[in-house]
């Protein structure tokens, strides 16, 4: 047991660890802070994901969240009540909306105390007249703060906390908008003695449900649920009770979009952690067989004196699995302190959520510590297995090719300096793919950063100026108007019923003739062709001639429309018919209207008769929201791509000249100075970098779409793909920059090899 133990001290390999730590200390450092980064901020993404994911589902039971809820143009009937009781509780949940201005608006409820609970961030419930909660993002997005006063429609309110209600986590104003906007909308609480003052006339009468269950503790299956609320929709039907809205809870969007969020965040950040950690693990294995390359004496005596392939082999994977493993557990503590915070600050400036504890998370701790050094294993056994199958005699040789060129590749009649430098890249292929790979996965980093900005912006751009009208008015009935500004059309919504596709509302326009605002729609004369918006032929990959199909929201009505032309209209998905079609396709009274398109306000309106008004900032939600969402997430983006190329750039560089000491030594002895010999070396590999960030721009731009493609196929909408050209040259100049940055640390590594270097390895 003691010799052993004795043996093992004396093992020269094992004393070699430190040493070649403290040799490789600018590589095995720059590894190990950028392991750490990437694997703290996955971490506190995991930990914080975590933890508010279990706040948000336990929200459904702590604040009783209904099971769905419908809106009628009045009162329900005891009839209907009484009917729908069969299967399930009914409880008011009414509102008012109020504007603030011209662009913000709040919905205002009372306390909601059995159904949608209400959960107190900070302040208190209003229990008096002029008082209000608000909702705490729209409050933070609009900069008001507890006890300031804000006048809302006709009425000055003192606000006395800050709430978020479980029915809006995410702040939409309309369960088919494509994007929440908690800058322009809002909810807040009243009290009952204050909803009491606004009088029946501007009251929304919405109704929550909650299914009756013979045994509380038994849970119904979604097919159970499902039969339930089809029950409820068909009684409000055939009754006639005048619905204006019938959402379930499993397709509102206020309450499950912060949900889905959550875990979609959660898989994309997993397919970043492994790509970056793979790619590393590359890099560290194409470092680790330069290092065996200047030992291969060493390692020939080695094995010549009765090591085996197997205890070598651990030798050398021992480095990249310790800095791996320390650089994961530092990682997972920043990721628990620093990065956790930063998190969690990302979601509540993006969704109205309940406060939540820090969770323990052991599937992060997996995640991000073991498999990472499961991977960073396996990919160096793979690469290095191949190196340590040669023989102790091809070592001790400095042999260590498995195969040789039969002849030299020749090089076109060029310059003696631009032929070397060839030479230079064609020795250093398998270096430069990687160098090529790691500059790809960069590149579409810092594409799908840097483009999402401009991308909104241009889609704003384009929603105004192909706006119909700076007002669109739907009305609840058809009122007849004295002004010349505003033009009647028809505008209703339908559900695409395309299998394999996400439901989403179609906004179906019926216009008419001479239309002012639709005068460049080529309208089709038969009820069984339309026009439909390019976003239909792009989201559901259609074309013209194809049958784009569609289903009524609150019957079981089916249509089928062949596409006959489309119409670029930035606005979202949208078909266009003649008015007498429209009227005809939906069995509608030949003088049958139900909106007004205007240029200007229009006064004459009541307030009560208008269903909906639409302007110009209803129209850039979801522009607004991503803009202010990714806001924060661009620089990082581009940070973090500028930091792999360099730390990928510099890492193979360093490969490349170590590789080639022998022959910088042999040109230095031939006169050639620092300067010169740099730009041999350091200007191959520039060639190199700027050869794949040129090959990386075009593949990342098709990587990116088909990304963009997929994050936006489950959004109830479409925004097209853009990339502003000056993108582009954002992302080759990040290459660059990395390049320029690398290359003079690189100078400084030349002029360290000493004109003997190469006397050491000469063959004898």
């Amino acid at each position: 047991m003691n010799s052993d133990n004795s043996k093992r001290i004396k093992n020269p390999l094992n004393k070699r660890i430190i040493r070649e730590l403290k040799q490789e200390i600018g590589k095995n450092l720059a590894i190990f802070i950028f392991i750490a980064a990437t694997i703290g901020f996955i971490s506190g993404f995991y930990v914080a994901d975590n933890s508010m994911k279990y706040a948000y589902d336990e929200s459904f039971e702590k604040y009783n969240i209904e099971d769905g809820n419908f809106e009628l143009s009045e009162k329900i009937s005891d009839i209907v009540e009484e009917k729908i009781s069969e299967y399930a509780k009914v409880y008011e949940n009414f509102y008012i909306e109020k504007d603030i201005d011209d662009q913000r608006k709040v919905r205002i409820f009372t306390d909601r105390k059995e159904v949608n609970k209400v959960c107190v961030i900070e302040g208190e419930i209003p229990n008096e007249k002029n008082q209000i909660a608000l909702d705490r993002l729209f409050a933070e997005k609009n900069k008001l703060k507890i006890g300031d006063n804000v006048t809302i429609g006709e009425t000055d309110y003192k606000i006395t906390g800050f709430v978020a209600l479980p029915d809006y986590s995410a702040l939409f104003s309309d369960n088919y908008d494509l994007m929440f906007d908690a800058t322009h909308f809002g909810v807040g609480i009243v009290s009952k003695e204050q909803f009491d003052t606004y009088g029946n006339s501007k009251v929304y009468y919405s109704y929550s449900w909650k299914i009756n269950t013979e045994n509380p503790s038994k849970e119904l299956n979604d097919k159970q649920k499902e039969e339930i609320n089809n029950e409820i929709k068909d009684i409000l039907i055939n009754e006639n009770a005048g619905i204006v809205n019938f959402i379930v809870e499993a397709d509102n969007q206020a309450i499950h979009f912060t949900g889905n969020d959550m875990g979609s965040d959660k898989a994309m950040m997993t397919v970043l952690l492994y790509v970056v950690i793979v790619i590393l693990a590359f890099i560290f294995a194409v470092t680790t067989m330069s290092t065996i390359d200047k030992e291969s004496a060493v390692i020939g005596t080695l094995r010549a004196s009765g090591y085996t392939k197997g205890e070598m082999l651990r030798h050398y994977i021992i480095l990249p699995i310790l800095v791996t493993f320390v650089a994961s557990i530092i990682g997972n503590i920043l990721g628990y302190t620093i990065f956790k915070q930063f998190v969690v600050d990302m979601y509540y400036n993006s969704y109205s959520l309940p406060t939540y504890e820090t969770l323990w998370n052991a599937q992060a701790f997996v995640m991000t510590t073991v498999i990472p050094a499961i991977v960073m294993i396996v990919v160096n056994l793979l690469v290095l297995n191949c190196k340590f199958k040669l023989s102790p005699l091809k070592f001790l040789r400095h042999d260590l090719k498995k195969k040789k060129n039969s002849k030299a590749l020749k090089l076109p009649n060029l310059s003696f300096m631009m032929r070397f430098k060839l030479r230079i890249i064609i020795q250093n292929i398998p270096n430069y793919t990687m160098l090529f790979i790691g500059i790809l996965f960069a590149s579409i980093l810092a594409l799908f950063g840097l483009m999402m900005l401009p991308l909104l912006n241009h889609s704003g751009d384009e929603i105004i100026e192909h706006m119909k009208g700076n007002y669109q008015y739907i009305l609840k009935m058809p009122i007849e108007i004295d002004n010349e500004n505003a033009q009647k059309c028809m505008i209703g919504s339908v559900i695409n019923d395309i299998k394999g596709t996400h439901e989403d509302e179609i906004t179906v326009y019926g216009i008419e003739e001479n239309s002012k605002y639709f005068s460049d729609v080529k309208l089709k004369d038969s009820t069984s062709s339309v026009v439909v918006s390019e976003a239909i032929l792009e989201k559901y990959k259609l074309k013209i001639g194809d049958t784009v199909k569609v289903k009524s929201e609150f019957t079981d009505k089916k249509y089928e429309f062949k596409i006959g032309g489309s119409y670029y209209y930035p606005q979202g998905l949208a078909i266009f018919m003649r008015s007498d079609k429209y009227r005809e396709v939906f069995e509608l009274d030949k003088d049958y209207f139900n909106a007004y398109l205007s240029d200007e306000k229009l006064d004459e309106l009541n307030e009560t008769a208008i269903l909906t008004k639409i302007t110009k900032t209803d129209m850039l939600k979801v522009t607004t929201q991503l803009t202010d969402s990714f806001g924060g997430i661009v620089p990082m983006m581009a940070g973090f791509a500028v930091l792999m190329s360099m730390l990928i750039i510099y890492l193979l560089s360093k490969v490349v000249i170590e590789k080639n000491a022998g022959s910088i030594s042999m040109v230095k002895i031939l006169g050639y100075s620092d300067r010169e010999v740099s730009r041999l070396y350091v200007t191959a590999t520039g060639i190199a970098a700027i050869l794949s960030a040129l090959i990386s721009i075009p593949l990342s731009y098709i990587i990116v779409k088909e990304l963009f493609y997929m994050f936006m196929v489950d959004f109830s909408g479409w925004v097209s793909y853009y990339v502003k050209p000056i993108v582009f040259v954002q992302v080759f100049s990040l290459t660059i920059l990395s390049y320029i940055v690398v290359a003079a640390l690189l100078y400084k590594k030349i002029r360290k090899i000493p004109m003997e270097q190469v006397l050491k390895n000469v063959e004898l």
